[in-house]
């Protein structure tokens, strides 16, 4: 969920990881990016990054669920802060990015750098909920398949669905075809494709929220004085702070999202990577999410053997689950401090 705030690097550090084997086969070095808050807590939280999100824009619940965990936020490969296209020429060709590099690269940071052993959590919103399903269906085939003890999926789910991916077709198409990306050419001309970032913020913009949150004019509590300064603010964009790049192969890892081809015997089937889970599972969907849909979290449930489904009652759709609306931030902590306690 890109932020128009100034980039905030605080706290901010890098672990170096040699000889990474990304899931295309290639293998170089990389660094993940990462920030420690509360260290020296027994209790450790994973919070992975979203779609357009950096570690500090992430919601973390240090002030309500994990105020006693140590709680380590990490950015996903390709979002610019960890190793992404716009700061390494080497970056895996062809958008081949997926979920499974994302958890080897934290499993790596986790227990090379922190030296950890178990997890008590992993709490992801969108693309990072989507990388919470990934953490829980994997710790049954690591070295140590009690390695995680429970995962929080909010407005995310185990496979993204044709509707979903059908959606992301349409920004990824306005940034790809307009005429500052060059085809990806941008790098070479020496300029950063504004119009067509900003061409993809407004084909997300719609998605973002709800129709009811529209009808009340809800934009303005965000600070806009009307739709139009909503939709094309003065000055630079939340979209336009990133690199093309990094976008499309997030987008891209996005739409190849599904459990069930995590599997070395080749299975393909969601719904039974979803049996094989252990991990206790605290599924939060939003009632108007519009792309991350609460029947898809509800059907998630039926699968798992620790499932829990609580769905957020908001009209803030999928930015809910971001921390968007107060009131909502408060709800999903008060149902993470219940589910933890279980």
């Amino acid at each position: 969920m890109p932020s128009n705030n100034p980039y905030d690097p605080t706290g901010i550090e890098h672990f170096p990881i040699k000889d990474f084997r990304f899931s295309d086969g290639t293998v170089k070095d990389i660094r993940v990016a990462y920030r420690s808050i509360n260290p020296g807590r027994e209790k450790i939280a994973l919070l992975p990054t979203c779609f357009g999100g950096l570690i500090n824009d992430t919601l973390n619940f240090k002030d309500s669920a994990l105020k006693n965990y140590h709680i380590i936020v990490v950015a996903m490969l390709g979002n610019g802060e960890s190793t992404s296209p716009s700061n390494d020429p080497a970056f895996p060709p062809n958008y081949t990015l997926r979920y499974e590099d994302q958890i080897n690269a934290q499993h790596t940071l986790l227990t090379q750098h922190f030296k950890l052993q178990s997890l008590d959590v992993v709490i992801g919103f969108s693309m990072g909920g989507q990388q919470a399903y990934y953490w829980a269906h994997s710790s049954p085939s690591s070295p140590n398949p009690n390695f995680l003890k429970n995962a929080v999926v909010i407005c995310g789910s185990a496979r993204t669905s044709g509707h979903n991916y059908a959606f992301l077709e349409g920004p990824i198409s306005a940034l790809e075809t307009s005429h500052d990306y060059d085809g990806g050419k941008y790098r070479e001309n020496g300029i950063k494709p504004r119009q067509g970032l900003r061409a993809f913020g407004r084909a997300y913009a719609a998605w973002l929220t709800s129709s009811a949150w529209f009808r009340l004019e809800l934009w303005r509590s965000l600070g806009a004085s009307s739709l139009q300064q909503w939709l094309h603010p003065t000055g630079e964009s939340g979209a336009e702070k990133w690199d093309a790049e990094d976008y499309l192969v997030l987008a891209r890892c996005w739409q190849a999202g599904d459990v069930g081809l995590v599997n070395p015997a080749g299975r393909s089937e969601w719904r039974d990577a979803l049996k094989e889970v252990g991990a206790n599972v605290l599924v939060m969907p939003c009632r108007t999410d519009q792309y991350f849909a609460w029947e898809d979290g509800e059907e998630e449930c039926i699968f798992l053997k620790h499932g829990r489904l609580e769905i957020i009652p908001s009209i803030w759709g999928h930015i809910a689950g971001g921390g968007a609306n107060k009131e909502d931030t408060v709800w999903m902590g008060e149902k993470i401090v219940d589910f933890l306690k279980e």
